[in-house]
């Protein structure tokens, strides 16, 4: 049988040099919306090489309605928050910084602490039910946030947000739980590259457990992809037109 994208899949591919732009716009209207419906967006940030660019972007939309925005994190590393390893560092240069979101509302994940279970605990008691928009990206393993294919945290029954360790320096990390990957109202799943083209791949099209590839979790979010990244799906769609 020929693989397919899943029917429920939604998926923006765009080539690489409109990537940026194309995730930005698309987060920008979610936001924008999510304010609109209940008067704040409880907006999650993503870390890793993909997104700082975005958020760069995004900085300068002036039609994101910022002061209505809570600000949280998928993951953390277990690094001071101005370590270049530092997801809240990278929101901070590239977005936070040029944003105007009343600095109580930007809740950063304070991984470094010590006693990080009880940071883990603290953390997932001020989550809301449900985050407006999440953003996640994918790795080349597969994973999303900091939940790494094989590893305990992928359990049906995760904490909301666990303390984990990562394959590669700095391992210790906090994450959020498959949870509430299920249970947020919009994701975007933001992939760019070649090296991310066999876990798209995996993700999108191949049968099996999240526990093998974590990105599965978000199968019904909205994928942005540029072109190299969607080099192995079976016939994708066409590259979106720039807008």
């Amino acid at each position: 049988m020929e693989a397919r994208v899943s029917s429920d899949v939604r998926m923006v591919i765009v080539e690489p040099h409109a990537f940026t732009r194309a995730a930005a716009e698309r987060i920008a209207e979610a936001v924008r919306a999510a304010a609109r419906a209940r008067g704040v967006c409880h907006l999650a940030l993503a870390g890793g090489d993909t997104p700082g660019p975005v958020y760069d972007v995004l900085s300068r939309d002036a039609s994101v309605p910022w002061p209505r925005v809570h600000v949280w994190f998928g993951d953390e590393r277990a690094v001071d928050p101005d370590a270049r390893e530092s997801n809240y560092r990278l929101a901070h240069d590239t977005l936070l910084s040029k944003v105007p979101v009343p600095p109580a509302q930007v809740h950063r994940m304070e991984a470094e602490r010590a006693d990080r279970v009880t940071a883990a605990r603290e953390y997932a008691a001020m989550l809301p039910e449900r985050l407006d928009v999440l953003l996640l990206g994918v790795g080349p393993d597969g994973h999303v946030a900091s939940l790494f294919p094989g590893r305990s945290a992928l359990a049906p029954d995760a904490p909301a947000v666990l303390v984990v360790e990562g394959p590669k320096p700095p391992k210790r990390r906090m994450s959020i739980g498959p949870d509430v990957i299920l249970r947020a109202r919009e994701t975007f799943v933001l992939v760019s590259g070649t090296a991310k083209a066999g876990a798209v791949q995996a993700a999108l099209e191949e049968d099996g457990p999240a526990f093998e590839c974590p990105a599965r979790l978000a199968r019904s979010a909205c994928w942005i992809i540029d072109t190299a990244a969607a080099a192995f799906l079976d016939k994708p769609p066409r590259p979106a037109p720039a807008r």
